[in-house]
């Protein structure tokens, strides 16, 4: 390749940054996202150099972009670099810099850093993969297999106005046998040398609509009344209160041992009987994330209830997001679910299924195969001694639309050892979402080492 590795950095900078400022935030409803500013971005990047390209609008203003450089044979297996262009809402008030503004700001330590809504989830992807694809396209060189690049609407509301149905109605357009998406790339220093956890699989979403139903009353006379409310309450203590036997399997155990931490905080993760108090003794973001890796998993998130002040509420509708593992099943979230609620207040409750689109038992993509291979002959490239480790998403993600269809997906990318793994988890959806330039310049990279190395 013609373009030196820092000046592809700094097209993933600049392109970022301008990912960010055009603000597609998805609020989870039909007219938010207006991910058409970020797709006609990314097709202005790629325009003029040849490469046949789609621009799919499943909604008005919810395109995505799909573009595809042909390789030299049909036989080989395709590639597609999967980014998505929507971000979540933001609480500006918690953030020290404007959420949207993509600054590139060096904090006291010298690291320079992207700062913006997106910037981790996954902009940052997004914005390396395009330059990548790019860089590829206009040095001519030519691969056995087809890459495709998917700039892609909705994922963070469940892909129903992007993946889903572009992957079931224009499958040829996005057709492929791997796919690199979010998330993954974290590396870890501990005992046994460095290990990067790449995603092989990710839990399911199983989320319950709860609409609890109670009589209604005057505000003014509350005793012995029947409020649907303070049902809703109860049954939100339940939910924080139960507790579901961990899942401490090998992948879990890999993830663990990945960590660097010290032995005895390994064996106490490791043993049902005291993973509760080693997971209160971590930082919390990185709790979070290893409770998730090995729990089904409930969070009430959002409760509503009543239409006037002064009337004691007939009816309270609860939204639980659900995850499970794989292995796990609908039907044993409706059994914890009825534990949980309890039998004097099961018969007020109606429980509806959400987001139940994907069959139980959703399988990992495997580790042998070519493309795993490609992934840790390109992570020692950065990191010469790590391991890679398969390991699990506790967030959905839209690689499974295409493991539905048989195609092995990962999540991947590259990180710096600038940022701890726990001070990254809280960046998620959090305060003061920003990445650092290393680790824009190591994942840009690793694209381009995967495309070398895939097809050897």
């Amino acid at each position: 390749m013609g373009t030196s590795i820092e000046t592809l950095t700094n097209e993933t900078v600049e392109l970022l940054q301008q990912l960010i400022r055009n603000q597609c935030v998805n609020e989870g409803t039909p007219e938010s996202g207006h991910e058409d500013s970020n797709a006609i971005l990314l097709r202005d990047e790629l325009d003029g150099l040849g490469v046949d390209f789609e621009m799919i609008e499943v909604l008005p203003g919810r395109s995505s972009l799909v573009a595809r450089y042909s390789g030299t044979d049909a036989d080989a297996p395709d590639l597609c670099l999967m980014g998505h262009t929507d971000v979540v809402p933001v609480s500006p008030d918690g953030w020290n810099n404007d959420p949207f503004g993509g600054e590139l700001i060096t904090d006291s330590n010298g690291v320079s850093e992207v700062w913006g809504r997106g910037a981790v989830d996954m902009l940052n992807l997004t914005a390396s993969m395009a330059v990548a694809f790019r860089e590829i396209v206009r040095s001519g060189k030519r691969y056995p297999g087809d890459i495709i690049y998917f700039a892609v609407a909705d994922e963070e509301a469940g892909g129903i106005y992007g993946a889903k149905p572009i992957v079931e109605d224009y499958w040829d357009l996005v057709r492929c046998d791997y796919v690199l998406t979010e998330y993954g790339g974290t590396p870890s220093f501990g005992r046994d040398g460095t290990s990067v956890l790449m995603t092989t699989g990710e839990k399911q979403s199983a989320g319950r609509r709860l609409t609890i139903h109670g009589t209604p009353g005057h505000g003014s006379m509350p005793y012995a009344t029947d409020n649907a409310l303070i049902k809703a309450a109860e049954i939100v203590a339940r939910l924080k209160a139960f507790d579901v036997a961990p899942n401490l399997d090998e992948m879990f155990a890999d993830r663990v041992k990945a960590l660097g931490l010290d032995e005895a905080t390994e064996n106490r993760l490791l043993d049902p009987a005291q993973i509760d108090d080693a997971l209160a003794q971590l930082p919390p973001g990185l709790a979070r994330n290893l409770h998730s890796c090995c729990h089904m998993s409930f969070s009430p998130n959002m409760l509503r209830s009543g239409d006037k002040f002064n009337t004691v509420p007939d009816k309270a509708t609860l939204s639980v997001d659900i995850r499970i593992l794989p292995g796990e099943t609908q039907d044993d979230v409706d059994k914890y679910l009825a534990e949980i609620i309890g039998p004097e207040l099961l018969p007020s409750v109606d429980i509806t299924r959400v987001f139940d689109e994907m069959p139980d038992g959703t399988p990992f993509s495997s580790t042998e195969t070519p493309m795993w291979d490609a992934i840790g002959d390109s992570v020692r490239v950065a990191y010469p001694d790590a391991k890679v480790i398969p390991s699990l998403v506790t967030g959905g993600t839209d690689a499974r639309f295409f493991r539905r269809r048989g195609v092995e997906a990962y999540g991947a990318g590259l990180l710096s050892n600038k940022v701890p793994l726990a001070e990254f988890l809280n960046r998620f959806h959090g305060h003061n979402e920003r990445i650092d330039t290393e680790s824009l310049q190591l994942t840009t990279q690793l694209w381009l080492d995967i495309c070398e190395r895939l097809w050897k």
